[in-house]
């Protein structure tokens, strides 16, 4: 009896969280729409544009310093997705700090010898052509700029199948 009623309330809460997330969506860019127009900052103060990635298969990861769930994503993207594909020159990578300053992700890159490319998008105005709320995310998109997987939250089911969209685009 007390499993029914555990395995009831589980349901009925994984429910309400689905409702709230059709109530609420948090997503802006939709699966199959075009990569939007932005300019995000380079950890030495330049800006950079989102024109310089056109015919390559891009790979956006929204992050923060401060995001547990981003924390333990980030070194599978080094290991799992930097070292495999830094070399193929029809991939670009780019790892978006949401609302920090290079003077705050800089520190934190040197910390945990990360040797991916970080941005900053330090007023959210990139994020915000992106998603409404929550991070880690991660959007992928083909060389034409649609958008063909994307995901939020860090999940080891979740990013496999990052890493199977993406082998595909690139092998």
């Amino acid at each position: 009896m007390k499993k029914t009623l555990i395995l009831l309330v589980s349901a009925l809460l994984s429910i309400s969280l689905l409702a709230q997330e059709a109530e609420e969506p948090s997503n802006i860019l939709l699966l199959g729409q075009e990569m939007p127009d932005f300019t995000i900052t380079t950890m030495d103060g330049k800006a950079f544009s989102s024109d310089n990635l056109s015919g390559k298969t891009v790979l956006i990861n929204f992050f923060a310093t401060w995001c547990g769930p981003c924390l333990r994503e980030l070194p599978f993207v080094q290991k799992e997705i930097w070292n495999k594909y830094k070399d193929n020159e029809d991939f670009l990578l780019l790892i978006i700090s949401r609302e920090e300053k290079p003077e705050k992700v800089n520190p934190f890159v040197k910390e945990k010898q990360y040797i991916m490319p970080f941005y900053s998008d330090i007023d959210r105005s990139c994020y915000s052509q992106f998603a409404e709320k929550y991070i880690p995310r991660n959007y992928l998109f083909d060389k034409s700029g649609k958008l063909i997987y994307q995901s939020k939250g860090f999940k080891a089911d979740e990013f496999k199948l990052l890493l199977t969209n993406l082998a595909e685009q690139l092998n």
